[in-house]
């Protein structure tokens, strides 16, 4: 569950706003460091000694153990940010993978309170060059190190990052596991039997359980209530939500909420759904979520969604999504957008795209992994409204017809630019024109 509901957590977004009487409070990431430190606790005891990375197509990399005890699987992934490692740690889109930062010093200024993207920390392993255990900033609570101990996450330093992303670049994402350098036999034997974490439903494992008024009551400044807006989790990052509540008052729903329910007992104006870990055509959490959009967009209602709610828009409207060579994940993905031509800098994290309605699967990992063809659930057609300028991948769509639209890029950011903000209020004004 990537949020859980509790009085005084690091995670606060109703706070202050006016109209909201009872602010609801989530946990942060960061919380658990912030409790030891505060009561002096003892943290875990740590890795040490002589880790290996070992991947499936049989390349080893030795490194230096750290974070917490233990052996980690997953699929090997890497991210291009400089910054916002804290943000990365915590998004939960990385959910059953092995991250590797390419940037070679990570966490120089530390772990910040109430600056991470969900309750925990995500990806199943770390892999870095170097790590800062004495960070250098007025708000550091303290260093990557004691947040991979304390959420139970294993780490390897000291690894040539730059020959791992290579080889991720040219033969795509990889399953891997990693641990300690005199356990490698018994690290064989699991890489012999292990399985895509993309095929299982990751959604659910990162997703809210129950619908939750975020915002209750919130009102714009002349005192009038905000819309309503239900926003299917399928793994959503914090700041999302902070951006919705700033429009709207936020239903945060489970990912298999019936539309009739959102519609009927919690009367909605609008549809959002968020970014998520994991293959959008998996046929539990994503195809309840994919169900829920599609009978939101053919309803007419306002419609948004971002990253894996832009794959499940594309499937509910009978296209197609694959997996990509090595995906987009990091703060500097430029973006097209075909209408004024004009070029975004933006934030991503995706494995999965929408194939091109006529260009098919463009940066498709070899694994050929696919949904097919899918039926259109949504009695309508969409067209292409963003690509990505390096790969020419879809990363934007609009239904024809209908007051809907989805973009595969973060425009909430947390880490990278806020070239793409702007969405939050083109979104906003849909809403309020539909009302």
């Amino acid at each position: 569950m990537s949020a859980s509901k509790r009085s005084g957590g690091g995670f606060n977004p109703g706070l202050g706003q006016l109209g909201v009487k009872n602010p609801i409070s989530f946990a942060d990431a960061s919380d658990k460091l912030v409790l030891a430190k505060n009561k002096s606790s003892i943290l875990p005891k740590g890795a040490e000694g002589k880790g290996v990375l070992l991947l499936a197509d049989g390349s080893r990399f030795e490194g230096e153990l750290f974070g917490a005890k233990g052996i980690a699987q997953g699929e090997l992934v890497f991210t291009t940010g400089m910054t916002g490692y804290q943000e990365s740690l915590t998004d939960p889109s990385f959910a059953g993978q092995v991250l590797t930062f390419t940037y070679p010093l990570i966490g120089n200024y530390g772990i910040h309170p109430s600056s991470s993207e969900s309750s925990s920390v995500w990806p199943r392993a770390l892999i870095c060059r170097e790590v800062i255990v004495h960070p250098d900033h007025r708000d550091s609570i303290g260093n990557v190190d004691e947040l991979l101990r304390i959420h139970e996450i294993p780490g390897l330093k000291k690894v040539d990052t730059r020959a791992i992303t290579k080889k991720v670049r040219e033969y795509g994402t990889l399953l891997c596991v990693m641990g300690p350098l005199d356990e490698e036999d018994e690290l064989r034997n699991i890489l012999d039997t292990i399985e895509d974490p993309s095929a299982n439903d990751l959604i659910r494992t990162v997703s809210i359980s129950i619908p939750t008024l975020v915002n209750e009551g919130a009102k714009d400044k002349n005192g009038t209530l905000l819309p309503r807006l239900g926003v299917l989790d399928c793994g959503i990052k914090y700041n999302i939500i902070r951006e919705l509540t700033k429009r709207f008052e936020v239903l945060w729903c489970p990912p298999n909420i019936k539309f009739d329910d959102l519609v009927s007992k919690w009367k909605i104006a609008a549809l959002f759904c968020s970014n998520g870990p994991g293959d959008p055509a998996q046929k539990e959490s994503a195809t309840s979520a994919r169900k829920t959009l599609a009978a939101g967009i053919k309803s007419g209602i306002p419609t948004m969604g971002i990253c894996l709610g832009h794959q499940l828009l594309g499937l509910a409207a009978g296209l197609e999504t694959y997996k990509m060579l090595y995906g987009h994940r990091g703060a500097n993905q430029p973006v097209i957008n075909l209408k004024t031509g004009k070029v975004s800098i933006t934030s991503q994290n995706h494995g999965f795209a929408v194939a091109d309605p006529l260009k098919g699967r463009l940066a498709e990992h070899p694994s050929g992994v696919s949904s097919g063809k899918e039926e259109n659930l949504i009695g309508s057609k969409v067209k292409v409204s963003h690509i990505n300028a390096n790969d020419n991948t879809v990363e934007g769509l609009e239904v024809i017809g209908k007051p809907a639209f989805s973009v595969q890029y973060h425009p909430e950011a947390c880490p990278g630019p806020n070239d793409a903000s702007k969405l939050f209020d083109e979104f906003e004004e849909l809403v309020r024109s539909c009302l």
